[in-house]
C-alpha cells in the first residue's frame, strides 16, 4: 500500500472517530440539555406565580455559576486531560501507562473533590453577599447545598476520561443522561412536595433543587463503575500486550496529569469566568446607570444570566461534545507526528462546527420569541435576550471547540493568553456598554471579549499548522449561506404561523417552534444533502440517507 494511500486511510479513520465520537457525545450532550431545559416548565409553575418563579429561578442560577467554577476546579479538566494522555500512550503500546493514569488520578480527585466542597461550603456567604439576590441568608443555603456534588463528580470524572481515551464515547453519553435524568425526577418530585403537598419555603425547594446535582451525579457513577467492570476483560487483554518501553514513575504521572489539567481548568472555566464578572458587577454597574429596583435587577439577572442562559447552553454543549471527541483525536495525530493529518482534522473540526452550530444559532435566534414563550411565558424583554444570546453561543461555542485544541497541540500558552486578554476586553467594556445598552450590554461585552480571545486562538492555531484559508473559507460561506437561506424559510414560516396561532400563548408558542424547526431542519438537510456539503463533513456514510431520501 503507498504512503498516499495510507495518509489518506488515517485520515478518513480519524475523521471516522471525531464524526462518530462527536455523534455520542452530541446526542448525550443535546439530551441531557433538553432534559435540563424542559424541567423548567412544570418547575416555575409549581413555585409560584411568575414574579415568585423568576425570583427562584434567579436564586438557582445564582448557585450554580460559582458551582460551575468549582466544579471546574475539583475535577481539574481531569476528563479531556485523562483522555488526551490515555490515548497518547495507548497510541504508543504503553497500556500500563495509561492504566496507572487513571489509577493516580482517581487519587487526587478524590481529595480536590473534598477541598473544594469544603471550600465551597466556606465561602458561600461570601459569594452570596456580592451577588443580585434578595437575601444573603437564601443564597447561602441554595451554594451549600451544591457542594456537596463535588465529592462525586470528580472520581467520576476521572472515570468518563479514562473511557474517553479509548475512543469509546457511548458511555461517557449515556453517563451524561443517566446523571441529568435523576438530578430532574429528584429536583422535581421535591419541588412539588415542598411547594404544593407542604406549602414550603421557596428557598427550601430551590435548594433541595440545586441538591439533585448530587443525587444525579451518584446514578451516573454507579452507571460508568458497571461499564469499567463490563470492559475489564477487554482492558486486561490490553494490558498483557503492553509495550512497557517508558516507564513512568509515581510522581511523573501526578505531575503529568496537573500539568496538562491545570490549563484545562482555566481554559474550561472561561464561560463561567465571564459568567461570574457578570454577576458580581451587574447589580453595582446596572444601578449605577439606570433607576432600576433591586427586585428589577433580580429579573433582569433572571432572564440574561438564567432563562435565556439555559436554552443557549443546549447549543453550546454541541461544541463542548466536538471538543471533548476532539482532543484524543488530534493529541493521537500529535504523538505520531502526523502534522499534515492533524492540519486536516483542524481544518475538518471548523468546517463541522460551522456545519452544526451556525444553523443551531440562527435558527434558535429566528424562533426566539415563542421559544422564549414555551418555556417562560411571553416577554417581550426576554426574546429580545433570547435572541442576542444566541449570536453569543456561536463565540461561546467556537471558544470551546479552540480552547480544547490548543490544548490538544501543546499551545496551552497561547490558549491562556488568548482567554486572558478576552477577559480584559470583557471587563473594559463593560461598564460603558451597561451605560449605552442597558441589560443588553451584558451580552455585548461577552461578544467582544470571546471575539478578541477566538481572533487570537485561530492566529496560535494556523502559526502552528497552517490552514489552508481559501478552501476553509469557502467551505464556511457555502454554509452561511445555506443557513442564511434556511433563516429565511423560516422566519417566513413563523410569520404565517402567526396567522394561525398565537405565538403569546404557550400552547400556540410550541405549535410554532415545532412547525418551523421541522421545516427548518428539513429544508437545511435536504440542501446540504443534495449539494454535498454533508459528504464532504460527515463522510461516505451519508450516502446511505440520501439514496433512502431519494436525493440525487
Amino acid at each position: 500500500m503507498s504512503d498516499e494511500t495510507n495518509t489518506k486511510t488515517n485520515e478518513i479513520n480519524s475523521q471516522d472517530k471525531m464524526v462518530n465520537g462527536s455523534a455520542w457525545m452530541t446526542g448525550g450532550s443535546i439530551v441531557s440539555r433538553i432534559l435540563g431545559v424542559l424541567y423548567i416548565i412544570p418547575w416555575m409553575a409549581w413555585m409560584g406565580n411568575k414574579d415568585v418563579a423568576t425570583a427562584a429561578n434567579a436564586l438557582y442560577g445564582i448557585g450554580y455559576t460559582p458551582y460551575a467554577l468549582f466544579l471546574n476546579i475539583a475535577t481539574a479538566g481531569v476528563p479531556s486531560a485523562i483522555a488526551k494522555q490515555v490515548s497518547y500512550y495507548n497510541a504508543l503500546g504503553e497500556y500500563q501507562v495509561s492504566r496507572d493514569i487513571y489509577k493516580k488520578g482517581l487519587q487526587i480527585m478524590a481529595i480536590t473533590g473534598i477541598v473544594s466542597a469544603v471550600v465551597m461550603y466556606v465561602i458561600a456567604p461570601f459569594i452570596a453577599a456580592n451577588s443580585p439576590v434578595a437575601t444573603v441568608e437564601d443564597s447561602t443555603q441554595v451554594i451549600r447545598s451544591l457542594s456537596w456534588a463535588l465529592l462525586i463528580i470528580p472520581c467520576m470524572s476521572v472515570t468518563r476520561g479514562f473511557i474517553q481515551g479509548h475512543h469509546t464515547m457511548a458511555p461517557s453519553a449515556i453517563s451524561q443522561v443517566i446523571e441529568q435524568v435523576g438530578r430532574v425526577l429528584f429536583m422535581l418530585m421535591a419541588v412539588y412536595i415542598i411547594r404544593i403537598v407542604m406549602n414550603g419555603e421557596v428557598v427550601d425547594a430551590v435548594s433541595a433543587s440545586t441538591f439533585g446535582a448530587f443525587v444525579g451525579a451518584l446514578f451516573s457513577a454507579l452507571y460508568l463503575l458497571f461499564v469499567i467492570w463490563r470492559k475489564k476483560p477487554e482492558m486486561d487483554r490490553n494490558l498483557a500486550t503492553s509495550k512497557n518501553n517508558s516507564t513512568v514513575s509515581t510522581n511523573a504521572i501526578l505531575k503529568s496529569i496537573v500539568k496538562t489539567a491545570i490549563p484545562f481548568i482555566i481554559i474550561g472555566s472561561g464561560i463561567t469566568l465571564y459568567q461570574l464578572i457578570d454577576q458580581f458587577t451587574f447589580d453595582p454597574m446596572i444601578r449605577a446607570v439606570t433607576n432600576m429596583t433591586t427586585k428589577q435587577i433580580i429579573n433582569h439577572y433572571a432572564i440574561v444570566a438564567v432563562n435565556a442562559n439555559k436554552l443557549i447552553m443546549v447549543v453550546i454543549s454541541i461544541a463542548g461534545s466536538m471538543a471533548i471527541t476532539s482532543v484524543p483525536v488530534i493529541s493521537e495525530l500529535l504523538a505520531k507526528n502526523k502534522i499534515k493529518d492533524m492540519r486536516d482534522q483542524l481544518s475538518n473540526n471548523i468546517q463541522l462546527f460551522f456545519f452544526i452550530m451556525l444553523p443551531a444559532v440562527i435558527g434558535m435566534a429566528v424562533v426566539s420569541k415563542p421559544l422564549y414563550t414555551v418555556f417562560y411565558g411571553y416577554s417581550a424583554f426576554g426574546t429580545s435576550i433570547l435572541q442576542w444570546s444566541s449570536y453569543m453561543s456561536l463565540f461561546l461555542g467556537l471558544f470551546v471547540l479552540l480552547g480544547s485544541t490548543l490544548q490538544a497541540v501543546n499551545q496551552t500558552r497561547s490558549a491562556l493568553t488568548a482567554l486572558f486578554i478576552g477577559l480584559i476586553v470583557k471587563l473594559g467594556t463593560q461598564f460603558p456598554l451597561l451605560y449605552l445598552f442597558q441589560t443588553h450590554g451584558m451580552l455585548f461585552s461577552n461578544i467582544l471579549g470571546f471575539g478578541v480571545t477566538i481572533y487570537l486562538m485561530l492566529l496560535a492555531l494556523n502559526k502552528l499548522a497552517p490552514l489552508a484559508i481559501k478552501p476553509l473559507a469557502k467551505q464556511i460561506g457555502l454554509i452561511v449561506l445555506v443557513t442564511l437561506t434556511m433563516s429565511i424559510v423560516v422566519f417566513i414560516t413563523q410569520i404565517s404561523m402567526y396567522q394561525l396561532f398565537d405565538p403569546e400563548n404557550r400552547v400556540g408558542a410550541v405549535l410554532n417552534v415545532g412547525i418551523s424547526a421541522a421545516i427548518g431542519g428539513l429544508f437545511y438537510l435536504y440542501v446540504t444533502l443534495k449539494i454535498r456539503l454533508a459528504d464532504r463533513l460527515l463522510g461516505n456514510r451519508i450516502e446511505g440517507l440520501r439514496h433512502r431520501l431519494k436525493i440525487k
